[in-house]
Parts: structure tokens; C-alpha cells; sequence
């Protein structure tokens, strides 16, 4: 059952109640009410009764029964009065008023209501000359039998009527109400890996539906973020990888295609050890750009800015060992001035390729300063090197990106766009 008809039958099922409760009320209130209006009328009928009788003398049973006949009568009206010791003094077409059931009427209370198959009844006590009577009127009430009659016709037929209306109209709306989420669907299903760019439609970012189609959408972005990282990868290592691989093969082959001298054999292992350790070191940077690039979220911590800088020169110096790296820091009195919030990771890989390529591009001393203000901490890597061509500053940060002027050094172009990289976070 899919969503549109669920919502259906709920929603019916639901009006179904609502319309069956709101009809046993009107039912049971009508019928209370159309009670109590004909138990009046009895107990009226009751006590016009003892009062001519007992308290007018001039009337006796004949004239009363004979006033009973001439005048308009309650349907199937039947009426008895006793005297305290149950005696039936006077009675007018009694069929149901057995003296069993007059015996066993509760005689206590002023007024006594009780039922007798279809009809209703009422015993009342009347005091007089402190003699005690009780007078009994039992009556079928037509009228109220009929009125409910048509009012359990009206509720049934308007039950049907609303329960048909509902479904129509529930269908509809639920119809509606899910063209939204089949829109969604429809444009999910056009959705694919070549087609991560595609958006779904947020409208007013409001509602459920609209927020469902903004979380799909950040998880489009995503999903969009790690398939081009993942693209990129592939595609820079295959370009600078390929060329690279092929000459060390094809150099290893014509070795091997004759018996060579050693030292032929030694020079060509260093070469060829070499360029293994170049492409590692491009393999590595590849590796640390790719994971930069799918890492959307990381989580920040406090750090100390000089920590991260004296590891930084440490690594760097490795690989160059007879450069001079000078930190300049200037310390203050509180030394919560040198925190700041990152990821130690990310940053560390951003200065030491910094202080890489000062230590690449120049063959001076490379000075690392740090200078503390009110609001904000700086960063500053120098060196005496070649410099970028001012035209190509703004190219420099894509990946494999190098300047004219330094063709002629080595390298692969990826420790800037490492660094613009982590800078975005």
C-alpha cells in the first residue's frame, strides 16, 4: 500500500470515528431529552389524576374514567391508583400494571420512573388526609419512538454521505500532499554518478518535504565533493605518474637488453632509486591533497602556534639539511596569546610545505615569524628565492601549477595547492 492510499484510509478511518462519536452524542442527548419531556408528561397525567379523584369530591371513578375516555389520551395510556395497602382503587385500561408488578414498584420516593417493554412509566405518591396513594401511568411514547426512527436514518445516511465525501476528498489531498515527495523521486531516479551536480528543488526551506530535499542536497554536494577528489586524484596521478614510470621502464629495458658493467648497472640503480624517491614523495603530496579534499568536516582543537612551527622546521630539515631555518616568535607575558583553534594535522602540512618551497626556491636563510596583535595572530615565511611572477600569482594555488621561472628546479607543483586547500577550512 503506498503512502497516498495509507494516507487515505487513515484519514477516513479517522472521519469515520469522529462522525460515529458526534452522532452517538446527538443520538443519546435527543433521546435523553425526548425522555425526560414524556416522563414529565406522565407524571403531569399522574398528579391530575390524584387530584380529582382524592382531593375533588364532586368527582368519583366513573366521571374520571369517563374524563380519561372524552379527553386526548396519551398512546396506549394506561393509568391505576392504590391506597397504602396496594389496593387498586381505580383503573383505566390496564394490561401491563399486573399486581405483581405494582407490588413491587419502589413506593419510597415521591416520584418513580421504570419501563415496561415499550413503554414508559412513572409511580407517583400523593398524600392526603395522611392517607398515602400512589398513582401509576404507563404510556408508549409514539412520537419520541418516531423521532428517533428518523434521526437514526438521518445520522446513517449523513455517515455514509461524509464517510464518501472523505475518501474523495482525502484522496485528493493526500495526492496533493505527496506531489512533493513524487517529484522527488521522479527527480532522484534522473540522478547519477554523472550527474552529481544536480540539485533538487528546496522551495521556501520551510517544511518537512523541503528540508528532506535540502539534506539530499548537501548530500549530493558531498557525495559531488569526494567523486571530484576522487576524479582529480586519478587524473594527477595518472599525469604526472605515467611519463615518469614509462621512461624508468623503458630505461630499465634498454639495460637489460645487453650485458652491461657494473658500475653502468650502480649508476643506473641510484638514478633509477632516485626517481623512485621523487615519485613517492608526488605520491605522498597526491595522497595529502585527495584527503584535504574529502575531508569537509574536521574537528578543531587548541593548539600552540610555536609547537607547530618547531615541528614543521624539524621535518623540513630533514630533507634539508645544511639550510638555516630561523623561527623569530615574538613571546608575551601571557602565553594564551600563542593559541589558536585547528586541526594540528592540517596545519602542520600547510607551514612545513611553505617552508618547503622557501627552502626549494632560495638558497639564503628562511625566516619563520610570528607577531602577536590585540586581535589576531600572523604568520609570516620569508626567503631571498627567485619569487612568483606577478601575473601567475593567481594560478599559482592549482594544482601542478608551477612558475616559468623555476622550471628548472624541481618539483611538482602541489605543495600551494595543498596549502589553499587546507586554508578553506
Amino acid at each position: 500500500m503506498n503512502i497516498k492510499t495509507r494516507l487515505s484510509v487513515q484519514f477516513t478511518l479517522l472521519v469515520f470515528g469522529i462522525l460515529v462519536f458526534f452522532s452517538v452524542l446527538v443520538y443519546y442527548f435527543s433521546y435523553t431529552s425526548q425522555l425526560s419531556k414524556f416522563r414529565n408528561d406522565l407524571l403531569v397525567k399522574a398528579q391530575n389524576t390524584a387530584i380529582l379523584l382524592i382531593n375533588v369530591a364532586e368527582v368519583d371513578s366513573t366521571l374520571l374514567k369517563k374524563i380519561h375516555q372524552t379527553t386526548q389520551s396519551l398512546e396506549q395510556e394506561e393509568i391505576a391508583l392504590t391506597d397504602s395497602m396496594n389496593k387498586i382503587i381505580y383503573s383505566y385500561r390496564i394490561h401491563s400494571l399486573t399486581d405483581y408488578i405494582l407490588s413491587h414498584i419502589p413506593a419510597d420516593p415521591i416520584s418513580y420512573y421504570f419501563s415496561i417493554g415499550d413503554k414508559d412509566g412513572v409511580s407517583y405518591k400523593h398524600i392526603e388526609n395522611n392517607q398515602t396513594y400512589h398513582v401509576f401511568v404507563i404510556a408508549h411514547d409514539k412520537v419520541r419512538a418516531d423521532n428517533l426512527r428518523s434521526l437514526r436514518s438521518v445520522l446513517l445516511w449523513s455517515i455514509l454521505f461524509s464517510l464518501w465525501l472523505s475518501v474523495t476528498a482525502s484522496y485528493f489531498f493526500s495526492k496533493i500532499a505527496i506531489k512533493p515527495i513524487s517529484n522527488i523521486i521522479s527527480k532522484v531516479k534522473e540522478i547519477n554518478s554523472l550527474k552529481l551536480n544536480s540539485r533538487l528543488n528546496e522551495g521556501k526551506r520551510q517544511d518537512e518535504i523541503e528540508q528532506l530535499a535540502i539534506t539530499f542536497n548537501q548530500m549530493l554536494s558531498e557525495l559531488e565533493q569526494v567523486f571530484k577528489s576522487q576524479d582529480e586524484f586519478v587524473s594527477n596521478a595518472s599525469h604526472e605518474l605515467r611519463t615518469p614510470m614509462a621512461i624508468m621502464i623503458a630505461e630499465s629495458d634498454y639495460m637489460l637488453s645487453r650485458e652491461r658493467k657494473t658500475e653502468e648497472y650502480t649508476n643506473h640503480l641510484l638514478k633509477l632509486t632516485n626517481d623512485l624517491r621523487g615519485q613517492n614523495q608526488l605520491l605522498n603530496s597526491l595522497l595529502e591533497l585527495a584527503q584535504i579534499n574529502r575531508d569537509n568536516t574536521i574537528s578543531l582543537s587548541d593548539l600552540r602556534i610555536d609547537e607547530l612551527i618547531f615541528s614543521a622546521i624539524q621535518s623540513v630539515k630533514v630533507k634539508y639539511p645544511g639550510r638555516k631555518i630561523l623561527p623569530k616568535i615574538e613571546y608575551s607575558d601571557n602565553e594564551n596569546d600563542l593559541l589558536i583553534r585547528g586541526h594540528a594535522g592540517l596545519l602542520e602540512i600547510a607551514i612545513k610545505n611553505l617552508i618547503d618551497n622557501a627552502c626549494k626556491f632560495s638558497t639564503s636563510d628562511v625566516d619563520v615569524k610570528i607577531e602577536i596583535y590585540p586581535d589576531r595572530l600572523t604568520l609570516s615565511i620569508s626567503d631571498r628565492g627567485v619569487g612568483i611572477p606577478k601575473n601567475e600569482v593567481d594560478t599559482i594555488f592549482k594544482p601542478f601549477k608551477r612558475g616559468t621561472n623555476v622550471r628548472y628546479i624541481g618539483g611538482f607543483g602541489i605543495g600551494l595547492s595543498i596549502v589553499a586547500k587546507i586554508q578553506t577550512f
